[in-house]
């Protein structure tokens, strides 16, 4: 994993300080700004669940949440930006006039494109409903304000689309703060509307006063992106033609690009869909333990496969295959080393963390049953999270190529996998199949993946990154000893539930703050004692 720059720059293009900044550093600059907007949601997931727990009221506002959040990722942050971003630093190269006009008819284009789904979507609010929940179809008055919700919170996809469009440019661009930055924006708007809902000044439901405030988030969100954009020079002026070359290339890998982005996207739709008909309650646990799972996978996934696109494409650009191998090796091992342990943490602690984060403050709707259910789920999906780090990692590497099929068809398995795993376990595991069936879809898909980029010659593992992966089996069998005796430890004994809610919250909090702490230092220590420095790891392609 140690990673010296030898390529050279494209001629007559010439990269601004931001674009050279080493890999790591872009990687921890987006891992701070989603650290940020993950507490900042946290905090919105605290006061939804103090103001509706797991009841029918967060499972309504939860599916008219998901539903544009399910086209966003799928068309404007998944595959838009994997067709987008290879072709985007191919014309960057050429100079900012070819990208201009590259630019005017693809921002023309995609603005037209939005505003016609968005209309759709407001026209279609019923059937959407259905189709995301149809266990509310037999409950005519929840389905009826599941459709209002969604007519309020669909505006949402066409705005924070235009954010994540104008997110990868400045990406490509080597500004990441800002775009890593925005979700803080929704968090605040959504908490600020809980309270607002827990105040009970306003005559709307909290649900729907929530919804207002996913709306209100989307506008804010776009907007923030703008002035950075303009003094970019990224603002030309849309057209709407298809006639520039660029335009054919985005098309030509956008139609594959969708279903390959879409896998977490169309399980969590499967599972949505599945748990509609099963106990009330079903969607917001797997909502709450997901939300916990999202805090790992955006700090080191995310992190890592938003600035290892446009590097690797850029190192395609260049013909730098040596780059392009040590890029792979270095995002392959660094997300393993903080995946690995990450997911230990979460299944052993699951239950406490749970407890922590949602019950914590006296008067909260969750309960102890809620949290157990919860913690189940959250189980299962803590087997998902190195699977998901590794799609993040791995997928980058075809798209970089331009190759958007190859990751269609591997995407394609993941997602009869998860189908059958769902329909297979929901009966009689509920909610629980199907974070299971999550799981398995997610280390379906890594290990495609893996094998299809060894079959291209695309990753091949040097000395240090068995070196270092070795070791890191090690320490995580060490760490997952030392979270279960350090639990033991504080609390005397191995605590049921009950025991533990029963607990004063403040010192419920601070034990399961030491023993994360400890936790993380124990796990940092048995590296260094195994002989793993910080050079294996922070020495990142520039």
């Amino acid at each position: 994993m140690e990673i010296n720059d030898q390529s050279t720059k494209a001629e007559g293009h010439q990269s601004s300080d931001a674009e050279q900044a080493p890999l790591n550093r872009r990687a921890g600059t987006v891992a701070g700004m989603t650290l940020l907007s993950r507490i900042s949601g946290l905090v919105r997931d605290i006061a939804l669940a103090y103001l509706f727990g797991a009841s029918a009221a967060a499972d309504l506002f939860f599916v008219a949440f998901r539903i544009p959040n399910f086209f966003r990722r799928l068309f404007a942050e998944g595959a838009f930006n994997q067709a987008f971003v290879p072709v985007l630093m191919e014309y960057k190269a050429k100079g900012q006039s070819e990208l201009r006009l590259f630019l005017g008819q693809l921002s023309g284009v995609f603005a037209l494109t939005l505003t016609l789904v968005v209309i759709a979507g407001l026209a279609f609010a019923g059937p959407l409903a259905a189709l995301f929940a149809p266990g509310f179809i037999d409950q005519p008055t929840l389905f009826a304000q599941l459709t209002e919700l969604v007519r309020i919170t669909f505006p949402y996809l066409g705005l924070i689309s235009l954010t994540a469009y104008a997110g990868a440019l400045l990406n490509a661009h080597g500004r990441f703060a800002l775009p890593a930055f925005t979700p803080v924006m929704l968090n605040v708007c959504l908490t600020l509307a809980a309270l607002l809902g827990l105040m009970g000044h306003l005559q709307s439901p909290p649900i729907v006063i929530l919804a207002w405030g996913v709306l209100v988030a989307g506008v804010l969100q776009c907007l923030i992106q703008l002035p950075s954009l303009a003094r970019l020079h990224l603002l030309p002026k849309p057209v709407v033609a298809t006639s520039h070359p660029g335009m054919k290339q985005v098309g030509h890998l956008l139609v594959p690009a969708i279903f390959s982005a879409s896998v977490g996207q169309i399980n969590a739709l499967v599972n949505t869909m599945i748990a509609s008909t099963l106990a009330t309650g079903s969607i917001a646990w797997l909502y709450y333990a997901d939300r916990l799972l999202e805090l790992p996978v955006g700090l080191i996934a995310v992190a890592l496969g938003t600035v290892m696109l446009p590097h690797l494409s850029r190192l395609v650009t260049e013909e730098d295959e040596r780059g392009f191998l040590q890029t792979v090796n270095w995002g392959f091992g660094l997300g393993l080393m903080l995946g690995l342990p990450a997911a230990i943490a979460l299944y052993l602690l699951a239950e406490p963390l749970l407890a922590f984060l949602y019950m914590s403050f006296a008067g909260s709707a969750m309960t102890a049953f809620d949290v157990e259910m919860a913690g189940q789920a959250l189980q299962m999906f803590a087997f998902a999270l190195p699977g998901f780090v590794l799609v993040k990692v791995l997928a980058p590497a075809f798209f970089a190529h331009q190759d958007t099929k190859t990751p269609f068809r591997f995407a394609l398995a993941a997602v009869v996998v998860n189908l059958i795993g769902s329909l297979a376990t929901f009966q009689s595991l509920g909610h629980v199949g199907l974070a299971l069936a999550t799981a398995l879809s997610a280390w379906t898909h890594a290990g495609l993946l893996y094998v299809g980029l060894q079959r291209r010659g695309w990753i091949r593992f040097d000395a240090t990154v068995v070196f270092v992966l070795l070791r890191t089996l090690l320490a995580c069998v060490a760490l997952g000893a030392g979270l279960v005796l350090g639990m033991v430890w504080l609390n005397g004994s191995e605590l049921t539930l009950q025991q533990w809610l029963a607990l004063p919250g403040f010192d419920r909090s601070l034990r399961i703050i030491v023993v994360c702490m400890v936790g993380l230092a124990g796990y940092a220590l048995i590296l260094l004692l195994l002989g793993v420095r910080p050079r294996h790891f922070l020495r990142a392609p520039q």
